[in-house]
């Protein structure tokens, strides 16, 4: 049974950029952390494993799976949705085969599942769940997560938006502005493809990838990597919440406005504008997607907000300053570490 001094929190993919600070965040709590992964003390794949794992914990986060920043070849969608649906099946068969399930299960998510909008935003009341691959990865990955009966467990799908820190994304945003290419990212025609045709049992949208005439318009909803943490931390404290949450800063912005901010907080004097063709020509370089930039993601946090929760960075502009100090700062200290010496007897 679980210890009411050292409560017992599982986390499957805890080595990433999330993942990391979720686990520090919980240790700091006081949990016992159990991590699950394909290196850690209890492996996917071994299911007696996963039942000893969850089996008596307060909390679980479920954080895996394979990252959306790569090239929409035919084997990364099927690792991206794999790692996502089968991950979280194997927790749900763990979670109801224990005698003590935990009494909260937090999913990851995406704020991606909501369709391109550009004329209204989507809260989790009233929002409208888009199609093509990204939609299908997302909406595939809730069914499995919210399937059968778990009474004594609390469920969460965590929609999370595009995640500001020191992590990929926007290590790759502060990259493009310092190169002189933070300008204005405009949709548009692009070289017709199949790469963001829909997938699963139910494949949705069309056969080839869809553009918008958004003018740089398009949306940009956000989080500060702080807020994600204390998100988590609100919803495992609030018996009320369940179901999907919109994790996401209530102040999102537009690309014109976060490209004109990035150029303001690294220093950059100009930033290049770039048409939807020029972009999928830097983004094969790069081997990713212009999905990433393009698509308007226009989120709000409205069962968070009128929960209680207050965010402690609401603004971009602040949010992407702290991020580049503190980058600066870890920067410098890692140059200013002295050079371990070779131990002497």
């Amino acid at each position: 049974m679980e210890d009411p001094q050292h409560p017992i929190a599982v986390i499957a993919g805890a080595s990433g950029f999330i993942g990391t600070a979720v686990s520090k965040a919980l240790t700091e709590d006081g949990y016992e952390i159990r991590l699950i992964g394909r290196s850690a003390a209890f492996r996917w794949g071994d299911q007696a494993a996963l039942r000893r794992a969850v089996d008596g914990a307060a909390l679980l986060v479920n954080l895996a799976g394979k990252s959306v920043n790569c090239r929409y070849t035919d084997r990364h969608r099927d690792e991206i949705f794999r790692s996502r649906i089968d991950t979280t099946r194997a927790l749900r068969e763990a979670v109801a085969a224990v005698e003590h399930p935990p009494i909260v299960w937090m999913n990851a998510s995406t704020a991606t599942i909501y369709r391109h909008s550009t004329d209204r935003p989507n809260t989790e009341a009233d929002g409208r769940v888009g199609e093509g691959f990204s939609v299908d990865v997302a909406t595939s990955w809730e069914r499995e997560f919210f399937a059968g009966s778990l009474p004594r467990t609390r469920r969460i799908a965590l929609r999370m938006a595009i995640v500001v820190g020191d992590g990929p994304a926007t290590r790759l945003l502060f990259g493009l502005a310092r190169l002189g290419l933070g300008g204005t990212q405009f949709d548009g025609w692009c070289p017709p493809h199949r790469r963001y045709r829909g997938i699963g049992a139910h494949p949705t949208g069309p056969d080839r990838a869809p553009w918008h005439r958004t003018h740089g318009h398009q949306r940009f909803s956000w989080v500060h990597i702080d807020d994600v943490v204390r998100a988590i931390r609100f919803i495992r404290d609030d018996v009320r919440l369940e179901g999907a949450v919109n994790i996401a800063s209530p102040n999102p912005t537009d690309n014109r406005t976060l490209m004109r901010t990035l150029r303001s907080v690294v220093g950059a004097p100009i930033g290049v504008p770039t048409l939807r063709w020029m972009l999928e020509l830097g983004m094969w370089v790069m081997r990713s997607e212009s999905e990433l930039i393009v698509k308007s993601r226009w989120v709000l946090p409205e069962t968070l907000t009128t929960s209680g929760f207050t965010f402690a960075h609401p603004v971009l502009e602040e949010a992407l300053q702290e991020v580049h100090a503190d980058s600066i700062r870890g920067s410098r200290m890692s140059r200013d570490e002295p050079r371990s010496q070779p131990h002497v007897r």
